[in-house]
């Protein structure tokens, strides 16, 4: 009967890793050197796989700093003994090690060309997100690919927010306000008609393709409709998301919506803050109870540079959790786009969007 055992590395197994590397790779093989230094490593996790009383494959995961992912670096089986499923054992192992340290993403790298090991990784539940030209030492691409691998433990989390999924292509940001609106009064009803009436008050009409998106101004004014009370964060006073509008046309009626909504938040009293929004900006609305609508380039979480709107749901030491309304983009399953954690440093990036590095928050209050 064939035994399967994975096991934490040892300095004894350093031979037998450099001739799997040496048979499985013909570039960008890991060095003696490398080697060592990984065996030793504490900011990462190395196990290699027995089968049969033989050492046949590893697996080498990189544990960033200050950040809940996790990068699978390398994965080699040897020849003789694949085809049994000892890769896809492999995998599952160095994730739940991964997961135990509170990383929440494993993300890879995989040559364009190696369709046996990109199906495996899909087949795990994988998803590529990014593709890479010229990556590796023979100018072949790559292609970068990502899968949760834990969710957060919600009993830490203090204020539990609904979770609802966009209808439509185009309502992103109704779907985030419904969601802030109900994390300050949970009895409001989660309906389409909701979600449609919001979109056609705060629409901007057109955007760089199909239907309009959502103004910050316009999502404001429809929740203090609702007898909310709304603040609006907005980096640049200019009209928005005019970059990629090639029409002189559809400008001109995109800056008419958007002086027509500042004069209507004017007349309504909604605070409109012209200010760069940082983290502790956040950190401050967050702990005061405030729900917070935040504008995103969505690209570095599925490739997508369009903008769209989330919720900030959650914050911790590292990770600020976002409830993200669109299913088809980022997840095949609804439970991946709840609480999604994103490293703060990478939060930074995500909330620029264009040429002008805008960025925008509608910032719904506690009740008074």
């Amino acid at each position: 009967m064939n035994k399967t055992f994975i096991r934490d590395v040892s300095t004894d197994d350093l031979e037998k890793l450099l001739r799997i590397e040496q048979a499985c790779f013909e570039t960008d093989r890991l060095s003696r050197r490398s080697f060592q230094r990984w065996i030793t490593g504490t900011n990462s996790i190395l196990r290699v796989i027995e089968h049969d009383g033989l050492l046949v494959g590893y697996a080498l995961v990189l544990l960033h700093r200050g950040t809940r992912l996790a990068r699978l670096y390398s994965i080699a089986i040897s020849h003789p003994a694949r085809g049994q499923g000892l890769g896809k054992k492999l995998l599952q192992d160095v994730e739940e090690a991964a997961a135990k340290q509170d990383r929440f993403f494993m993300r890879l790298e995989v040559s364009d060309n190696n369709q046996a090991a990109r199906q495996l990784y899909q087949s795990t539940g994988y998803a590529p997100f990014e593709e890479i030209h010229d990556y590796y030492e023979d100018h072949s691409d790559a292609v970068r690919m990502q899968k949760r691998i834990r969710h957060p433990d919600l009993e830490h989390i203090p204020n539990r927010v609904s979770w609802y999924q966009q209808t439509t292509d185009f309502t992103c940001g109704p779907a985030a306000l419904m969601m802030a609106m109900a994390s300050i009064r949970p009895d409001i009803g989660f309906t389409q008609e909701l979600e449609l009436d919001l979109w056609r008050e705060a629409t901007t009409i057109y955007m760089t393709s199909g239907h309009g998106g959502c103004h910050p101004l316009g999502l404001a004014l429809a929740a203090h409709r609702r007898h909310y009370h709304p603040r609006v964060l907005l980096s640049h006073k200019c009209p928005l998301f005019l970059d990629g509008v090639r029409s002189e046309h559809k400008k001109d009626i995109m800056q008419t919506v958007h002086h027509h909504f500042l004069q209507q938040a004017k007349d309504k009293d909604i605070p409109i803050h012209y200010q760069r929004i940082t983290n502790a900006t956040l950190e401050q609305h967050l702990q005061a109870g405030a729900a917070i609508c935040i504008l995103i380039s969505s690209y570095r979480l599925n490739g997508d540079k369009a903008p769209h709107w989330v919720v900030i749901t959650a914050s911790d030491s590292l990770c600020f959790y976002l409830h993200d309304p669109d299913v088809e983009k980022l997840t095949r399953s609804p439970l991946d786009c709840q609480y999604i954690p994103v490293a703060k440093n990478e939060f930074a990036k995500m909330i620029n969007y264009g040429s002008k590095r805008f960025h925008s928050a509608v910032i719904l209050e506690p009740q008074k």
